[in-house]
């Protein structure tokens, strides 16, 4: 039996630190899942592990892509369910973490497959887009699929202003006829491992704290400098992320410096919520407090794998 211990939270939670102390204690590897630590440019503004944590076991999916490569959240599944079936060969028990809820989900649990769809329904659907804006997707998407609707405004509703995953939402609709929630939980994604999921959570004031510091430390890094040599490809979607975009108005002469530093701050704490918003619908999570004692998650892992 293989087992995949994965570590989430929200960020500055600690999640590295522990998953390099379990790494340690199992003898195995970490797969990361963080999508703004795929990218060699991206390193201060992202936390990728310094030198030390990396050294401490082998990490991977860690500064392996360019900002001008084209990586989906589609392809990294592939690659780390590889990735995973090599690993599993040394040893059972291999480590995952990362706070990208989607990515988590990719190699838990894997997408519902929808049909293609013609790209005239496409073009049609962004040209009347450009006209009438995000409205016009809402009204759709409400008339073909209330359902679906109904759910994103309750559980979701900054989605409903997200014109790209409105647009594809309206796309199944129109381009086969059926409510684009029909196509949801019919795939069956096998996975040759059994999941252990380990979330680690603070109280507000605590995790407000920890990102505050931690931006404040990035600065004292060089984050200004990273921010300023990535400036001239701002338009990159890699760049479209907290850390960077507050930064770019800054040089831009939109903002000040102290703004734009109290928005990355400000950003980040958002961030921070709608992660643990994701986080706590994912089903079979053991919270722990972020300061519990190694041992004691050590311990609740090896209960589960030896029964």
């Amino acid at each position: 039996m293989n087992y995949l211990i994965t570590i989430i939270g929200p960020t500055a939670i600690g999640k590295t630190a522990l998953s390099i102390a379990l790494a340690q204690h199992f003898g195995c590897d970490i797969i990361s899942c963080d999508s703004r630590q795929f990218f060699k440019e991206m390193k201060i503004g992202t936390a990728v592990p310094n030198e030390k944590e990396l050294a401490g076991a082998p990490h991977h999916f860690i500064q392996n892509k360019s900002i001008f490569e084209s990586y989906s959240v589609g392809d990294f599944e592939q690659e780390a369910l590889a990735k995973l079936d090599e690993l599993f060969e040394k040893n059972n028990v291999q480590i995952m973490v990362g706070g990208s809820g989607l990515y988590v989900d990719a190699v838990l649990k894997g997408f519902d497959e929808f049909p293609d769809i013609d790209a005239s329904v496409r073009a049609e659907i962004n040209a009347k887009f450009d006209i009438l804006g995000i409205e016009y997707l809402q009204e759709q998407l409400q008339k073909l699929d209330s359902e679906y609707y109904q759910k994103l405004q309750t559980e979701n509703p900054q989605t409903l202003q997200n014109p790209q995953r409105m647009k594809r939402f309206v796309e199944v609709c129109l381009g086969t006829g059926k409510p684009y929630s029909s196509f949801i939980g019919i795939r069956k994604n096998k996975r040759n491992f059994t999941p252990i999921i380990i979330g680690l959570e603070a109280n507000r004031e605590k995790m407000y704290e920890r990102i505050n510091q931690r931006v404040d430390i990035m600065l004292k890094e060089g984050l200004l400098e990273e921010a300023k040599n990535l400036y001239p490809n701002k338009q990159l979607n890699a760049l479209q992320t907290v850390g960077y975009r507050e930064l770019f108005d800054y040089f831009d002469e939109k903002t000040t410096l102290d703004f734009a530093i109290e928005q990355i701050k400000m950003n980040t704490r958002r961030f921070a919520k709608r992660q643990i918003t994701w986080f706590k619908r994912t089903e079979n999570v053991s919270w722990f407090d972020y300061l519990a004692d190694r041992k004691e998650i050590i311990n609740f892992i090896n209960d589960i794998i030896k029964k």
